[in-house]
């Protein structure tokens, strides 16, 4: 892979968009690269953490790449917004958490790069936007979809139909991010918040995301119906029985095993 690269310790990955000449812009070959790294990631069975993020200190992803874009014709450019969003898609799904680390820009494809993933960290230098409709088009990666999931209808009009750029900060009030940090801080405390959740039940956490993402189909109803299934399969697992004994030994266990 060209444009991706990989970086698995133990339990934990680092998938970096390594582009960073074109400021990490996605076009077709990286977009292929970084869905063989994604595809490589699903069969890693004992991967409890993932965190993206993008080469260089300017750019998280700028966009797709506006080049390869402009000479497309409809058809071309629904099979290039399919693709993206397939892509996308494959990382949502990985079982374990995704954490999004976004260091400088974050627009159009970037800014729904991170959105694919579970959680998002930004540094201070961080930016976020749509620029697609001054281009004379819309999101094509899933932007319109997600956006408006995660900060309601409102949000995902305004920042869409002006295309305006979103600070760090302002981001963090709109709940785009989870966290604010300085630049060189950004890796360290996603690798903090990785490690805070690979000590933790890997088939727990992959149920408990696949419940807390089902929720957005489900009725109430049920969504407590799958939640309780869910529930109840963790107790079929050895890292429950062993961990529960441990909490009523009072002793400390962090010894998850995916069992």
């Amino acid at each position: 892979m060209s444009f991706v690269n990989v970086n698995l310790s133990e339990n934990i990955a680092i998938l970096e968009i390594n582009r960073p000449e074109g400021l990490n812009a996605l076009n077709t070959e990286v977009l292929s690269d970084l869905l063989e790294a994604i595809s490589a990631l699903h069969e890693e069975e004992d991967l409890r953490a993932l965190i993206v993020t993008g080469a260089g200190e300017k750019s998280f992803v700028a966009g797709a790449d506006i080049g390869e874009m402009s000479g497309l014709n409809s058809r071309e450019a629904e099979n290039f917004g399919h693709f993206g969003s397939s892509v996308f898609e494959a990382l949502r799904q990985i079982p374990c958490p995704v954490i999004a680390a976004v260091n400088g820009y974050a627009l159009g494809g970037g800014f729904e790069l991170a959105l694919a993933c579970d959680i998002r960290l930004a540094s201070t230098t961080a930016r976020f936007a749509f620029p697609e409709t001054g281009l004379g088009i819309t999101p094509g990666f899933g932007g319109t979809q997600r956006l408006a999931k995660l900060c309601g209808t409102g949000v995902a009009s305004e920042l869409i139909f002006t295309g305006r750029r979103v600070k760090a900060e302002e981001a963090l009030a709109l709940g785009i991010v989870n966290k604010v940090v300085e630049p060189d801080q950004l890796i360290d405390e996603a690798l903090e918040m990785a490690k805070a959740i690979a000590d933790k039940a890997p088939i727990a956490v992959a149920k408990a995301k696949q419940a807390i993402y089902a929720s957005e189909e489900l009725s109430i109803e049920q969504g407590l119906d799958l939640e309780a299934a869910f529930f109840a399969h963790c107790f079929e697992t050895q890292d429950q029985k062993r961990a529960m004994k441990a909490f009523l030994d009072k002793e400390e266990f962090h010894d998850f095993q995916n069992l």
